[in-house]
């Protein structure tokens, strides 16, 4: 064709057409019984307008952490913002504050949410029960929903339970806990739900969204007539935009079901680095729906690994075990997130201690009483107003600490702290000036391994060694590793921290632990494997594990 034959391109002036499809939720995971008194067609549409609405500004908040996390690992060291400054400096907001049933929250359980386990925690005696959809609890498909249905019958009454064995378990305490239900964090996803979207793509959902929406949803106007209300701990915070997508979420759903604005009430875990340098903009942001904020230990040291894992040396922490809540780091993020909450009208609740009893060994048993006692008091004489335990035998031990400060009180908010200073370089003082030993190393492979074997087989929280441990410690014990590969670290005796060294750990742990037929060591060993000894550092060791091992096929 000859340029005096050619037919002249026309330019478009107008908007380019986009084919516009009608956004739905479909299901992607078989179907149980009473799996469709979770998966209403109601349920669903609500869901459906969550995603759409809020979906777009949860990609955006997951690529603002990537960013940040660039930022840290190239240099950038956390500050408090210069451009939130006015509402530190503004004296006079406060939160909402406690909702009907939250008033007194000086002893909090933590569990999934499985019949027996949700049964056990209402019969506990505690002031609340943190539901945990979480990190307590491994995301199959049946657990998602299932732990709905557990929920739901014991809000209305009718949860009962009967074990394999023929024991049979059912609520019988007078005056049970408050629920506190924990959905999974912005960064994971439901695959077993597909969301399209306007422009007809389908994407997995967001496994907050579906937590959230589907406990709110069936639940919210029961729970008001049972004198509570819909409550809700945040987990995985990193910034207060994303608390804003947090209080949006919230506003829309209490419009949507007709209910008070301001009747859901949050508490929002401070667990990653970032979060602790914005906790007032947080409460600020969430300040019609917050109730107070916790101190989620674990995690939060996990995230120190993870935004420091690449910047020398002087960033490497020692054994798990010396990372204890009174080193320079952690005793300056709980110290600042007492005095933030009180500021502000908010609970400050404390955090989980490991230790667990053992009713066949009564050394063990005194053991984790001691420590648990010994944590519990340093809490509440820092001003906490509640705490977690993840034992019911732990209870008296945790209310006789809160006790002893409080008395009658429900809460100690009016302790404002003002003597507390805490300077953005003393949030990452990591030096601790203890030694990584060879058990240390042994000790994080063979917890992991034997944690994401579990989790593998639909078990979220497992005691091991006397420890309770859920995802984030798993995340600390492997993340430790590969740091201590990648900055070339030896244990006390002098042994190289290698990638050939810890495969010999890894089949040493394999030659120790029971195998039984079905279960899921060699896959648990190769999630480790690819989380711990690779190049590259996943942000979650559960994005991969779940991905691989708990996608049902149909």
């Amino acid at each position: 064709m000859t340029p005096a034959t050619a037919t002249p391109m026309r330019t478009r002036t107008g908007p380019i057409p986009t084919q516009t499809h009608q956004p739905s939720i479909e299901i992607a995971g078989r179907l149980a019984p009473r799996y469709d008194e979770i998966l209403t067609a109601e349920a669903l549409a609500f869901l459906t307008e969550l995603h759409h609405r809020f979906g777009a500004r949860r990609h955006d908040r997951l690529a603002d952490r990537m960013r940040r996390r660039f930022e840290i690992g190239n240099g950038h060291d956390p500050q408090f913002r210069d451009d939130t400054a006015h509402i530190r400096n503004d004296p006079d907001w406060r939160v909402a504050g406690a909702g009907p049933g939250l008033e007194d929250r000086r002893v909090e359980i933590t569990g999934p949410t499985d019949p027996k386990m949700t049964i056990n925690a209402l019969n506990s005696g505690a002031k609340v029960w943190l539901a945990d959809q979480e990190d307590a609890t491994s995301p199959t498909w049946r657990n998602v929903i299932e732990g709905q249905l557990s929920l739901r019958d014991a809000i209305r009454g009718e949860l009962s339970f009967t074990s394999p064995e023929g024991k049979r378990y059912e609520v019988t305490a007078t005056e049970t806990p408050t629920i506190v239900m924990r959905p999974r964090g912005w960064h994971l996803p439901e695959q077993h739900l597909r969301f399209t979207d306007r422009t007809g793509r389908t994407m997995a959902a967001s496994g907050s969204l579906v937590d959230f929406g589907l406990y709110f949803f069936h639940n919210a106007q029961a729970l008001i007539a049972n004198g509570r209300g819909p409550y809700f701990y945040i987990a995985k915070l990193e910034s207060s935009e994303e608390a804003k997508l947090w209080d949006d979420v919230f506003a829309f759903s209490e419009r949507y079901v007709g209910i008070p604005h301001g009747t859901i009430r949050a508490t929002v875990l401070i667990e990653t680095l970032p979060a602790a340098f914005e906790m007032e903009e947080i409460l600020f942001e969430l300040r019609d729906h917050c109730a107070g904020l916790n101190a989620g230990r674990w995690d939060y040291i996990f995230s120190i690994i993870k935004n420091y894992r690449g910047r020398g040396a002087r960033f490497v922490l020692p054994d798990r075990s010396e990372v204890t809540m009174t080193v320079p780091f952690m005793r300056a993020y709980t110290e600042l997130l007492v005095q933030t909450c009180h500021k502000r009208g908010a609970f400050a609740i404390g955090g989980m201690s490991a230790f667990i009893p053992n009713r066949r060994d009564p050394e063990v048993t005194e053991r984790a009483f001691e420590k648990v006692a010994a944590d519990k008091k340093r809490e509440a004489g820092d001003g906490f107003d509640g705490t977690w335990v993840a034992h019911p035998d732990l209870i008296p031990v945790a209310r006789a600490e809160f006790d002893a400060v409080l008395g009658e009180r429900p809460n100690q908010l009016d302790r404002q702290r003002p003597e507390v200073q805490v300077a953005a370089s003393d949030l990452i003082d990591v030096h601790i000036g203890r030694p990584i030993t060879a058990a240390g190393v042994h000790g994080n492979v063979s917890v992991a391994i034997r944690y994401i074997e579990a989790w593998l087989r639909g078990l979220g929280a497992v005691a091991i060694d006397n420890l309770m441990e859920d995802a984030a410690t798993a995340e600390i014990s492997r993340s430790q590793v590969w740091q201590w590969i990648h900055q070339d670290r030896t244990t006390e005796d002098g042994t190289p921290i290698t990638r050939e060294h810890v495969e010999g750990l890894i089949a040493q742990v394999l030659g120790e632990v029971d195998r039984r037929d079905g279960d899921r060591f060699d896959d648990a060993a190769e999630i480790f494997r690819d989380v711990a000894l690779g190049q590259d550092f996943p942000a979650f060791l559960t994005l991969p594990a779940y991905s691989r091992f708990l996608v049902e096929t149909q």
